[in-house]
């Protein structure tokens, strides 16, 4: 195990809490020809967990977590998204779609296997 994989780990979780905040925002954001920004407790929330999502990132950095690294991980979150939109808004989807997604998950994985410890 790389010194970089709490800190990749770390940022995974963050990219699922990001995502879903941002289906918090999206949703809140249908809602505010009704309820008042202040009240709308779907963007409170998504404001809530991306201010989590700063703290995730900083805990992986302070774990030595290295930005080229760690960082890149968090694209998951474009995954996330799209799963949360499909499944819960029933969002289509299309094959080009998949196509993008899997490149994502090709890049981040070449990053993940390719980590090597830092040398100072």
């Amino acid at each position: 195990m790389s010194g970089q994989t709490v800190p990749i780990i770390i940022n995974l979780f963050a990219a699922l809490i990001g995502a879903a905040g941002q289906y918090l925002y999206k949703a809140g954001s249908l809602r505010l020809k009704e309820v008042p920004l202040y009240l709308n407790w779907q963007i409170i929330s998504g404001a809530i967990l991306f201010t989590g999502v700063m703290g995730l990132f900083i805990w992986a950095f302070k774990l030595g977590g290295r930005i080229s690294i760690t960082y890149p991980m968090y694209a998951t979150t474009f995954i996330w998204g799209c799963v949360l939109g499909i499944i819960i808004d029933k969002e289509p989807w299309n094959s080009a779609q998949l196509v993008g997604l899997l490149l994502v998950v090709a890049g981040i994985t070449t990053i993940a296997i390719n980590a090597t410890p830092t040398t100072n």
